[in-house]
Formats: C-alpha cells, sequence, structure tokens
C-alpha cells in the first residue's frame, strides 16, 4: 500500500465538475420541475398530478354538468308550477291538477337525479384523490431514495416524515372537499346566471353588483391566510421533528434530567404552532360571515325591485319567485367557494412543502449497468479533495493505495476526516476533485448498487429492524440459508448469547433494540456483515459497544473475516488495530503518518503520541500523583 500527498503537483487527473443541486454539500442534480413557490404554479402542478385520471375527471365533469343543470332548471319548474296555480286563482278556475303534477314530478325527477349524480360523482372523485394519492406518496418514496445523504443528513427527520405524511393526507383532504365542490359550484353560478338573464337582465345585472365585493373579500383574506397555512405546516413539521428527536433520544434526555428543557422546546413550538393555525382559521373563518352579509343584501335588493316589477305589471309571481330562488342559488355558491378557501390555502400550503421535497437536487444519476466482474479489492484514491462546507476546506489532494487483502487502519483526532474518506468510498457524497478507483474503475462509472454490493459496512451506530434475530442477520443476505446465518453468528460469538434469549433465533427485537445490550447488538451487525461476505470490508469503530473479553472475541473473528478482503479499519482503541498491514494517521484530512504499528512507535511521531495517551497516559499520572 502506498500513500502521498502531493498538493505541490500538477493534479495527473482533472478534477470532475460539482453537480448542479441545492450547494456541493450534496452533490446532487437539480430537477428542471417549476419551483413550487408559487400558489398559481402549485395549483397547476396540482391539477397536473390528476393527468392520469383525465378519463374520470372528464366523467366527473359531465356528472357534474348534467347534476348542475338539473338543479338550475328546477326552480324555473317550481315558477312555472306557482304560475299555474296563480293563474287559477285570478281566474276563478279549477286550477290545471294534471299540469301541476307534471311540473312537481318533473322537479322531484330532476333533484333526484341531480343528487344521484352528485353522490356517483363524489364516488368516483374519492378514488380519482387516492389513486393520485398513491402516485404521489410513490413519487416521494423514489424521490427519498434518489436524494443525496446530505441532504437527508441536513434535515429533520420528523419535518421529512411530517410532509410524506401529514402533508400528502392533508392533500387528499383538501382535494377531496374542494374539487368536486369548486367544480359543482362555478358551474351553478353560471348556469343560474344564464337563466337569471332569461328571466330579466336588470334584476340579473342588479345581482352582479355582488360578484366584485365577494371577489375582493375573498382575495383580501386569501391573501393575509395563506401565509398562516404555510406557517401552520411548517410549525406541525418542526414539532415532529421534535418528537422524534426527544422519543429517540429519551434514555439521553432522562439520564441528562432534561426533561424541563425539552418541554419547554416543545411548549414554544406548540404554542407557535397554535398561534399560526388559530390565526389562519380565524383570518379565513371572517370569508363565509362576510358573504353571507353580502348575499342576504343582494337579496333585499332584489326582493324590493322584483316586488315593483310585479307591481307595474312587467314580471309575473312566478318568475319573481324563481329570480329570488336563483338569487339564493346565486349567492350560496360564492359562499361554499369562500368557506373552501381556507380549505385550499391549507391543501396549497402542504403541496408546496411536498413539491419543495420533490425539487430537492438529487444524486448523480448512475451509469448504465455494465457485466459484472469479480472485484479484486485494490482501492485507490487518486488527489481527492473534498469538503462539506465550500468555505470549510476538509480533504485536499489525498492520495492512497490499498493493494487487495489489505488491512488498513484509519486512526486519528474527531474531525479528522477518517469516516468521510469511508462516505466517498461508499458514495454517499459526490469528490469535489480526483477520483477513487476500485480494481483500476472509477467508482463513479459504476452504479451505486453494483459499487456497494461489494462493500461490507459495520457502523459504530447500530441499526436493526423490528423482526427476529434471524432476519437481523440475514439482512446481509437474503438468499442465505440457516446453516449459513447460524455459521455466521457462530464466527462472530452471536451464538453464544442468542441461546440466552426467549426464542433464540427466533426472538423479535423490540424497537430499536430494546431488549439487547448495546455490545448485542453490535455483535448482530458484525454477524450481518460477515454473512454478507463482500470483497471490501469497512468497519467504523465496529467494537466501541463491546466490552475487554468479547473484543479479543470479535478479533479473532475479524481476522478471519479479513481474510483475502481488503478492510479499513477506523478506531479510536488502538488495541484493536496493531495487526493491520498499513495504519494511516489523518489529521485535518490529511495523511501525516503512515506505516505499521511497530514502525510508527518506533518513529515517535503522532501516532506515538496518540498511543501513549490512550495506554501509557493514566499510569504516568498516577505515577505523578504519587510522587
Amino acid at each position: 500500500m502506498t500513500t502521498t500527498t502531493r498538493p505541490e503537483q500538477p493534479a495527473a487527473v482533472p478534477p470532475r465538475p460539482m453537480a448542479q443541486g441545492p450547494g456541493p454539500r450534496f452533490g446532487g442534480v437539480g430537477m428542471p420541475a417549476e419551483r413550487s413557490k408559487d400558489f398559481g404554479g402549485t395549483v397547476r402542478r396540482l391539477v397536473g398530478l390528476l393527468q392520469p385520471e383525465r378519463a374520470g375527471v372528464i366523467a366527473v365533469m359531465v356528472m357534474a354538468v348534467t347534476s348542475v343543470a338539473g338543479i338550475v332548471v328546477g326552480p324555473k319548474i317550481l315558477g312555472h308550477a306557482t304560475d299555474v296555480i296563480v293563474r287559477g286563482v285570478i281566474r276563478r278556475r279549477p286550477i290545471d291538477i294534471s299540469a301541476l303534477h307534471r311540473l312537481l314530478l318533473l322537479a322531484v325527477g330532476l333533484y333526484a337525479g341531480a343528487f344521484l349524480l352528485a353522490w356517483l360523482q363524489n364516488v368516483l372523485l374519492t378514488g380519482i384523490v387516492q389513486r393520485t394519492m398513491r402516485r404521489l406518496r410513490r413519487d416521494m418514496e423514489e424521490k427519498l431514495n434518489r436524494l443525496p445523504l446530505g441532504y437527508v443528513d441536513s434535515q429533520p427527520r420528523g419535518d421529512l416524515l411530517s410532509r410524506v405524511t401529514n402533508d400528502i393526507d392533508n392533500i387528499a383532504q383538501s382535494l377531496q372537499q374542494t374539487l368536486s365542490q369548486l367544480m359543482t359550484q362555478i358551474l351553478s353560478i353560471l348556469g343560474t346566471l344564464f337563466v337569471m338573464f332569461l328571466i330579466s337582465p336588470i334584476l340579473a345585472l342588479v345581482a352582479l353588483v355582488s360578484v366584485p365585493l365577494s371577489v375582493w373579500t375573498m382575495q383580501t383574506v386569501a391573501k393575509r391566510s395563506k401565509r398562516r397555512f404555510v406557517a401552520q405546516w411548517a410549525q406541525t413539521g418542526a414539532l415532529n421533528a421534535q418528537v422524534e428527536e426527544a422519543f429517540t433520544g429519551h434514555a439521553v434526555v432522562k439520564a441528562f434530567g432534561r426533561q424541563r428543557e425539552v418541554e419547554t422546546r416543545f411548549r414554544a413550538t406548540n404554542a407557535a404552532l397554535y398561534e399560526s393555525g388559530f390565526a389562519a382559521q380565524l383570518l379565513s373563518g371572517v370569508i363565509q360571515p362576510a358573504m353571507m352579509v353580502i348575499g342576504n343584501l343582494n337579496f333585499i335588493i332584489i326582493a324590493v325591485l322584483g316586488g315593483l316589477r310585479v307591481t307595474s305589471g312587467t314580471m309575473s309571481i312566478g318568475d319573481v319567485q324563481a329570480f329570488i330562488q336563483y338569487s339564493r342559488q346565486f349567492s350560496m355558491p360564492l359562499t361554499h367557494i369562500a368557506s373552501m378557501v381556507n380549505v385550499l390555502q391549507s391543501g396549497i400550503a402542504s403541496a408546496e412543502r411536498v413539491f419543495e421535497l420533490l425539487d430537492a437536487g438529487e444524486q448523480v444519476p448512475d451509469p448504465a449497468a455494465r457485466d459484472a466482474h469479480p472485484v479484486r479489492g485494490r482501492v485507490e484514491f487518486d488527489r481527492v479533495t473534498f469538503s462539506y462546507d465550500p468555505t470549510t476546506p476538509l480533504i485536499a489532494e489525498l492520495s492512497l493505495v490499498a493493494e487487495p487483502g489489505q488491512t488498513i487502519a484509519i486512526v486519528g483526532p474527531t474531525g479528522a476526516g477518517k469516516t468521510t474518506l469511508v462516505n466517498l468510498l461508499m458514495r454517499f457524497y459526490e469528490l469535489d476533485g480526483g477520483r477513487i478507483t476500485l480494481d483500476g474503475c472509477d467508482i463513479s462509472d459504476l452504479p451505486r448498487q453494483e459499487l456497494r454490493s461489494n462493500l461490507g459496512m459495520v457502523l459504530q451506530d447500530t441499526w436493526l429492524f423490528e423482526g427476529t434475530i434471524r432476519d437481523n442477520i440475514a439482512y446481509g443476505n437474503l438468499d442465505a440459508t440457516d446453516a449459513q446465518i447460524v455459521e455466521a453468528a457462530k464466527a462472530t460469538y452471536v451464538d453464544r448469547f442468542v441461546h440466552s434469549l426467549p426464542q433464540g433465533y427466533d426472538t423479535v427485537i423490540e424497537g430499536e433494540g430494546g431488549n439487547l445490550s448495546a455490545g448485542e447488538k453490535q455483535l448482530l451487525t458484525i454477524a450481518r456483515a460477515f454473512l454478507a461476505d463482500r470483497a471490501i470490508l469497512i468497519l467504523d469503530e465496529a467494537t466501541s459497544s463491546v466490552d475487554t473479553r468479547t473484543e479479543v472475541l470479535i478479533q479473532h473473528a475479524m481476522a478471519a473475516l479479513r481474510s483475502q478482503r481488503t478492510s479499513f479499519v477506523i478506531a479510536h482503541r488502538l488495541s484493536t488495530i496493531r495487526d493491520a498491514d498499513t495504519i494511516l494517521v489523518m489529521d485535518r484530512g490529511r495523511i501525516v503518518e503512515q506505516g505499521d504499528h511497530a514502525t510508527l512507535l518506533a518513529a515517535g511521531g503522532a501516532y506515538a503520541a496518540l498511543y501513549q495517551a490512550q495506554f501509557a497516559g493514566p499510569a504516568d499520572d498516577l505515577g505523578e500523583q504519587a510522587s
């Protein structure tokens, strides 16, 4: 294995251009999608989500038009029925009961048909909305899989969860409540206005006077309430993030006695959520009463003018009755639309948050798949440059070569860049410059799945899912037999504690491994990596949670596991890396020393200082105190 850091020489490999996206930290590519922070743009994108349901939407529109037509014609028919009665009374002749029956039956049939169509329309719309939300959830899941690790690390987990669950549910509820009603009410307004002009153009123009006032009222209130709804759902995400953080780390919170601080933060965020939610509902709630006042004033004016026209003989009583019904029928949709504004605004606010996530920069796309070749395990870092923050350089033109079968130990102080090297090898982050090769092939030319299928990884932070011991071990190789699972468990000393569990390998691990000790959980992750049988191993503080006796056993297992495999071992406990072929000492993103254990100790440099601080320091301190 060779290592060089040569910033003074020209780079042999020109740095690849950074991917465009939210920033160098993420190494993503931006989507050309329309920005979501625009009300009209968000509405258009929501409508665009319904494109696969075009046939259903057209059927809903046809039903809505037919249903509204029945409702609109109904008052006119009832007006004719009134005229039949009035004519009989005025002329003192028998009322034409047969004509009256026909008109009434026709009106009942129209209203019944309109009700049936409205019900079918609602059923069909429910299916359309739910299928659309199912596709949106699928798109969100696929998007999360395409997001770079840096983006996920920079976002509160609870807020991401809220966008995928709460916000999408709110969009579904908003569409369900507003889509059909909005279409029906607009059609009702247009149909009613048409018939009103047929009956009396003058009274229809009087009725139209209230429309500009109604629209101005809705626009004014909606503009003010939109900001409140955006704040409401942002605070909902922040509250979810705090709850998720508090419950995930509840043991730490209790151990340090920070319940009061957690409660204070929760109360502050909860109060902010209350204030934004209350303000949003209060502002939007003003619309409906205001529209009712405008509608009542309009009704009074039409009733007075209609009465005057009846006395002048220019309109019949039936037409006035029908017109008064139409005036109510004209103002009610405006009131309903106004009442839906708060629901619509809330849904748009959630849609903006969802589209913001869908528009986030993605990781660099994978190249086309290629024919698989056996991996020897030669890894080379060639003038690698990387930083999480462009203003804070971390790794600058670092070069190293790990030959097949070698064990490379990486040590150094916290923040030296040890784990970063592993993240770059796994392509969790993209390089700012240089390249990393596997058996001479640039890893950026490999599909991520192909690359990672050759890498086995054991992290300091254990991750176990709710399932059996057997299932968690088999996660490393889903095709493994029970015999192979048991063999891996024995090799990593998992087998010895499994038999003490109630159901052995079929014991169900509780949430986050609550029924296992930290050391037992780490042993399980090691067994998982053992079973995966990858060409390259990455061990990031893999024995940090085991006791000294178990550590010795694990070292023997790791020796067998590392046989004929290239291994990268990150360790703070230097006793675990004494047998490494090469030890790299890193500081501030650079390799300051390299060699085997004996050579580095003899050199008396940075490694020797770390070793003395870890093993000789306590004894020296005791000696000084005794003297």
